[in-house]
């Protein structure tokens, strides 16, 4: 179109506009009217090239809308975009010059009703369940009597008190600290770290954990790196993040997990006075069968001593029937020779017989005696009654005077009683025994 007594205007049919300046004016008219825009829709056709940028679609139940994301926006997405997923996006609109395509060029990314953090929380949760590392088959169990334990946690918080006075008060037990931050910023590394660190001190269980915080404090419990650092460490690991109602991926990956802090350190040690009477009734339980084993080989010589007496008074009655025999022969003979003879070997046959008997019994007496001293002597009471007792550290039988020092406490079992002492001298050279 032109007007009258001017020239024609620019896109008229005389000066028609071209293809690139057509879409340039309409890529400037919709920044211009339009602007940065919030456009809430579904994500279908996802695609990321090596390039890095993000290719996907936004539609509803009516239309679809075309989108590009950057890749220095798509390097600050906490979350893996995935399609299905509802999206809130802000951006501008656009036409893409070359094909002259309508698109949305977006620049920042938040899942719709629920925010990046838990989607990106949540995502990572089913990553991690499908390589199986929340499997109970791969969880190990606790030592029954840990002989030293390491915490992970920060030596300045209320969790390493309430850890060390719980295990104090069951089972005194040594406990290493690994010293780290448990959040903020650093506080991944330096778990992982710790972790690590712990691991090769040889400790027989770890307790990693804090206090009760915001979901935000405890966010570096739910860090992959943590979380795949528990899950490699072969020493059992006791997570205690939080309070009961608090759930981290460190717990759901650790060994064990425990309410608080203090519930942990109750976990991983048994209770000494439990232990005691356990060992009581064990004690009473081997008495027992030690007296009932004497009293069966008593009854076993016993029993041995008549059969051997049986033997020999058969013995005995065969040899009188065979000498009334040759007292008959010889009374029927009655060749006064053969009968003196006869009287004769009578004697010394009954000598012989009553010797026999006599070397038997003193051979059953003395293995009767014998055997009963035997079992007399297995008796680890009888030890305790001639004066020895029984001398152990922590728990542990002391052997050898080199493994304990003056100054430590050992128990000292009697016959009757126990005595509680402190070392005040260590000798275990040969020069000092009397």
């Amino acid at each position: 179109m032109s007007t009258t007594g001017t020239a024609p205007r620019a896109g008229g049919r005389q000066n028609p506009l071209s293809v690139s300046q057509v879409v340039r004016a309409s890529q400037e008219a919709l920044e211009q009217t339009v602007g940065t825009v919030w456009v809430e829709g579904e994500v279908s056709a996802l695609s990321q090239p090596s390039s890095g940028h993000l290719y996907f679609a936004l539609s509803d139940r009516r239309s679809q809308l075309r989108c590009v994301m950057w890749r220095s926006d798509v390097a600050r997405l906490r979350f893996r975009l995935e399609n299905g997923l509802k999206l809130r996006c802000r951006g501008r609109l656009g036409i893409y010059e070359r094909d002259g395509k309508f698109q949305f060029y977006a620049q920042m990314l938040e899942p719709a009703g629920l925010g990046a953090d838990a989607l990106a929380l949540e995502q990572l949760r089913k990553k991690l369940a499908a390589e199986g590392l929340f499997d109970p088959a791969r969880k190990v169990p606790l030592p029954a009597l840990p002989r030293q334990i390491g915490v992970v946690t920060s030596r300045t918080g209320a969790a390493v008190v309430d850890i060390i006075r719980a295990v104090q008060r069951r089972f005194p037990v040594p406990i290493l600290i690994a010293d780290t931050r448990v959040q903020g910023a650093g506080a991944r590394g330096q778990i992982v770290n710790a972790l690590r660190l712990i691991y090769r001190a040889k400790v027989d269980v770890i307790i990693l954990g804090r206090g009760g915080g915001s979901a935000a404090d405890l966010n570096v419990f739910n860090e992959e790196s943590v979380v795949r650092a528990v899950s490699k460490c072969p020493i059992p690991i006791i997570s205690a993040v939080g309070h009961e109602v608090d759930t981290t991926l460190t717990d759901l990956v650790a060994d064990h997990r425990a309410a608080t802090p203090t519930a942990a350190g109750e976990l991983a040690v048994p209770v000494l006075s439990d232990l005691t009477a356990a060992l009581t009734k064990e004690e009473s339980r081997l008495r027992r069968e030690v007296e009932l084993l004497i009293a069966s080989g008593r009854q076993r010589v016993d029993q041995l001593s008549e059969q051997a007496h049986n033997r020999l008074s058969l013995r005995i009655s065969g040899f009188r029937h065979a000498i009334a025999e040759l007292a008959r022969r010889a009374e029927v003979g009655h060749p006064r020779a053969k009968l003196t003879e006869h009287r004769a070997e009578l004697r010394d046959l009954e000598r012989r017989g009553a010797a026999a008997v006599e070397r038997r019994l003193a051979s059953a007496r003395q293995s009767y005696g014998a055997l009963a001293g035997r079992l007399e002597s297995m008796s680890p009471l009888r030890v305790l009654e001639r004066g020895y007792s029984i001398t152990t550290k922590a728990g542990h039988v002391v052997a050898d005077a080199g493994s304990v020092q003056p100054g430590d406490v050992v128990d000292v079992r009697l016959h009757q009683g126990r005595l509680e002492c402190r070392v005040d001298a260590v000798r275990s050279g040969p020069e000092d025994r009397e």
